[in-house]
């Protein structure tokens, strides 16, 4: 099997300014205000900006033609619309691509964290997989971020930058604006019509409902007809199952949903994913009920990874379609991705479409997940930060 493509790029620091971009209508209000826009102004020059950064992907204030010389002046002097920097971009054999993303210091940090975005091409849609913390705390024993040690919460501009940037590499802003990170050779600017990244899954590193504020806000700007204009049927939040968070976010946030369930018996799930003990499978079915505006054309998807001879057999199929009835549900079948060190297996294909075809016949929609970015470890359950076990000359010949 060839090597995939590894290119690694680093975007250089060249300003300590706040990055505009990523900032929510009141936050950009805010920064204005900072530098002196008239209060009777903030509004109308806040949805100037707000134009720019996300319905044109502008990286320099000096390309807003619209916005007077003298604010873009203000603006260059104390801000900046810059992106996260670019550790290693990976191009999968299939297409999809992985960034290893850096994030500033925070406070008293003595390094910059990093994180891991991956966009899926397919023929009727992309898929941009998005992360919500730097690490994991819920451990599930087939994932790897799970390997990695909490750091913090990211912000909402920082989820939201993971969509700009990955806008940005992939030229799918409607028209070129000004200077822009240079996206692959074969992905010029798009039509109107023509998205590279349709969908937005929070299905990265971190569990979402850990970070509920932050990823409310930011799902807020995809969703904003006037700017990124993601529809919330197409942004789908994967939860371990926070319970008391469920309801609260279809509520506050109305996206779709998905649980990854793994186990329909409460001593496996303990195990795989070990929530369960604080939350077991009869109180996060119960919130599945009450997600608010569940309906056939809003199913929430139960994600199952499949993990030889551990649950796997068709007991558990039969046992799966018995927990999930009157759930309008999609299950999506999972092969295991391996990672380093991990004592699980995926499970013999065979016996996964015996599963399915019980699933199916009971009327679920129950689709095998092709594997994709397996060879760039990017598939579902490999993400981690894995440079934090670069040595120094490892990074330096990284950012070469």
């Amino acid at each position: 099997m060839p090597n995939p493509r590894d290119r690694a790029i680093e975007i250089a620091t060249t300003t300590a300014k706040l990055s505009l971009a990523g900032l929510s209508r009141h936050g950009l209000m805010a920064a204005l205000a900072a530098i002196g826009v008239p209060p009777q102004q903030l509004k109308m020059r806040a949805g100037q900006l707000w134009s720019w950064i996300y319905v044109r992907g502008a990286r320099s204030f000096a390309d807003m033609s619209d916005v007077s010389k003298e604010l873009r002046r203000q603006l260059e002097q104390s801000y900046s619309l810059e992106r996260m920097h670019i550790v290693r971009e990976q191009l999968s054999q299939d297409g999809t691509r992985k960034w290893l993303l850096r994030l500033a210091k925070r406070g008293h940090a003595t390094s910059m964290p990093e994180i891991e975005t991956v966009y899926i091409p397919e023929a009727e849609r992309g898929t941009l997989c998005i992360s919500s913390q730097i690490g994991c705390t819920l451990t599930c024993s087939f994932c790897h971020t799970g390997t990695q040690r909490l750091v913090r919460n990211l912000e909402a501009a920082e989820i939201v930058g993971q969509i700009l940037l990955a806008k940005d590499r992939l030229g799918d802003w409607p028209e070129p604006v000004g200077e822009r990170l240079s996206p692959s050779a074969s992905s010029p600017g798009r039509g109107a019509s023509e998205r590279k990244i349709t969908n937005v899954v929070l299905m990265g590193m971190g569990e979402p409902l850990y970070n509920f504020d932050n990823v409310r806000e930011a799902m807020a700007i995809a969703a904003d007809g006037n700017g990124l204009a993601f529809s919330k049927r197409r942004i789908t939040l994967s939860t371990s199952g926070v319970v008391p968070e469920i309801v609260r976010w279809g509520d506050e946030a109305g996206t779709m949903l998905a649980v990854s369930l793994h186990a329909v018996r409460d001593e496996l799930r303990d195990k795989l994913v070990p929530i369960n003990r604080k939350y077991p499978i009869a109180a996060l079915m119960a919130a599945c009920r009450g997600y608010p505006g569940l309906c056939n054309a809003r199913r929430i998807t139960f994600e199952y990874v499949m993990l030889k001879d551990v649950n796997d057999s068709l007991t558990d199929a039969k046992a799966l379609v018995k927990l999930l009835a009157g759930i309008p549900a999609k299950i999506n079948l999972i092969p295991f991705n391996p990672w380093p060190g991990t004592a699980h297996a995926c499970s013999d294909w065979e016996q996964i479409e015996r599963f399915a075809e019980i699933v199916n016949r009971a009327g679920y929609a129950s689709p095998v997940r092709t594997p994709r970015g397996r060879d760039i470890m990017a598939a579902c359950g490999q993400l981690r930060s894995d440079s934090l076990n670069l040595t120094a000359r490892e990074r330096r010949a990284a950012l070469a």
